[in-house]
Order: C-alpha cells, then structure tokens, then sequence
C-alpha cells in the first residue's frame, strides 16, 4: 500500500471508527483547528482528541475527493482532501481538510488535523 493510501485509510477510521481506533492513531498531543464544536483549536492531548470521536451522532458517510500528499521527509508528511461527509442525524457536511502525520516506530501518527467547512455560494 501507498504512503498516500495508508494516511487516507487511517484519516477516514478516525472519521468513522470511534476513539479506541482514533487513539490508537495519535501521538501524545495533536494540533486541532475546527470551525465547528465552538471553534475547537489548540493543543489537544491524545484523551480529548479521541473524545471527539465519541458522540451518538458521529459521522455515517464520508466521500473525499481531489486528494493531495505533499512528503516532508522520511518520517513527516501531510494529507488534503475534500469531504463530503454526513452525520448520523443526516446533516451534510462538506469540507476541506488537512492534516499532518509524522512517523514513530513505523506508525503514522496524527500531529494535527484541521477542517474548513465549505459553503454553497
């Protein structure tokens, strides 16, 4: 599998596995910027980012597209993509995202993730 495909496979379990899979995917603390949940940014350790995962109405559809890999080094590299995404109680939500994952003993971790909603207009 490609160092694109494996980040994308882990970036979408987080979307749509719940926390035990997300934790399992972060380092120590992660650098979060969302729009949504009351402008949620700023240093997050691992506990509180795998909380976000957490809720009744979490994510049942996740679509991306115009997917991006830009490698930084050996052991860092970052994801782009759009989503399509809808809730549990089917409120779309369409965005852009990146994130950021280094590598630790031969895992990808998430370092940051952020989301920027996108608006008809």
């Amino acid at each position: 599998m490609s160092l694109e495909e494996q980040l994308f496979e882990i970036e979408r379990g987080c979307w749509v596995e719940g926390p035990e899979y997300c934790a399992a995917q972060l380092g120590e603390r992660c650098l979060l910027s969302f729009p949504q949940s009351g402008e949620m940014y700023g240093l997050f350790s691992l506990d509180e980012v795998a909380a976000t995962v957490a809720g009744a109405n979490r994510w049942r559809d996740i679509e991306g597209s115009d997917r991006q890999l830009l490698k930084l080094s050996d052991d860092a590299a970052m994801i782009s993509n759009k989503v399509d995404a809808t809730r549990a109680d089917g409120v779309p939500y369409p965005a852009l995202i990146g994130s950021t994952y280094v590598r630790k003993s031969d895992a990808w971790l998430l370092a940051s993730h952020q989301h920027s909603t996108v608006t008809a207009g």
